[in-house]
């Protein structure tokens, strides 16, 4: 696993980011406490992932909204109610909605909705996943600093932890899948 992690672990953590977020990046602030990767390297891999997807996002939302909207009707009621808060709150909102649990990937498709302009959505896009990267990604090094704390030499849990955290997240993604699909 170590080899894996050593060798994959940026491109885990770029990919990871670029497709859903939190868990990858606490798991990548956890593997750099651990010192299998460097946390500037992965804090610098979640931001580049996090900011090409939410930049792809925003691009769909301004190009492609009508037929991905048809694709994905269960965003429409989100998008409804964003619309009405970005209208109000633009800038607060490209700065923060990364860090609302749900919201990640529906925000910057509606911001490319709205009448926000490019420049303005690539700037604080840039200095919100700066923030993102580094607070999270630091996060996940603090958890491993706690359990190292708590645990003593976490050699022999190691491998226990990393798939705890993954089963963690698995079922955060898995209970958000199924709740979108019951709506």
């Amino acid at each position: 696993m170590q080899h894996l992690i050593e060798h994959y672990g940026y491109l885990g953590v770029l990919i990871g980011t670029f497709l859903e977020g939190e868990t990858i990046l606490i798991l990548g602030g956890f593997a750099a406490h651990r010192g299998y990767l460097s946390l500037p390297g992965v804090v610098l891999c979640a931001f580049g992932g996090s900011l090409l997807s939410d930049q792809l996002l925003f691009y769909l939302g301004r190009q492609h909204s009508q037929f991905l909207l048809r694709r994905r009707p269960q965003w429409e009621p989100r998008i409804a109610r964003l619309k009405v808060s970005i209208n109000r709150y633009r800038i607060p909102i490209i700065l923060a909605f990364r860090f609302w649990y749900g919201l990640r990937m529906v925000t910057p498709f509606t911001l490319g909705i709205s009448k926000v302009r490019w420049p303005e959505f690539i700037l604080f896009n840039i200095i919100a996943a700066m923030l993102w990267a580094g607070v999270v990604g630091y996060a996940g090094y603090l958890f491993g600093n706690a359990l190292q704390i708590i645990l003593g030499d976490l050699k022999s849990y190691e491998g226990l932890v990393l798939a705890g955290l993954v089963l963690l997240g698995a079922m955060a993604w898995g209970l958000r899948r199924w709740k979108n699909n019951r709506r």
